[in-house]
């Protein structure tokens, strides 16, 4: 779950940069810009790497059937419709609140 948010903020860190980028280079058709000392093709290729990276880890939690620990006051489920989804379990000592869905 940690590393979906870090693949998240990542590519909208990246997209902001290339935005950033691509309107410097629109003024200075000429020049060659690099953003971190890395191209946009390198810069892509690295979060490609990345995302295949966290991809493989979250299929092995998923095979594992391992569900992740939850702390207290964290979201520990989603409501879908009349349904209600586990997304992780809470320490011991505490529970998942059906009405406000998290760990108390």
């Amino acid at each position: 779950m940690e590393t979906v948010r870090v693949a998240v903020m990542l590519s909208v860190c990246l997209s902001v940069l290339c935005q950033g980028q691509r309107s410097r280079a629109q003024e200075d058709e000429n020049s060659v810009g690099t953003v971190l000392g890395m191209s946009q093709t390198e810069l892509v290729n690295v979060l490609d790497e990345f995302l295949d990276d966290a991809d493989r880890e979250l299929s092995v939690q998923k095979k594992a059937s391992v569900i992740p620990r939850c702390d207290v006051g964290e979201r520990c489920a989603l409501k879908h419709g009349p349904r209600i989804g586990r997304l992780c379990d809470c320490l011991r000592g505490t529970a998942c609140n059906s009405f406000f869905l998290r760990c108390y």
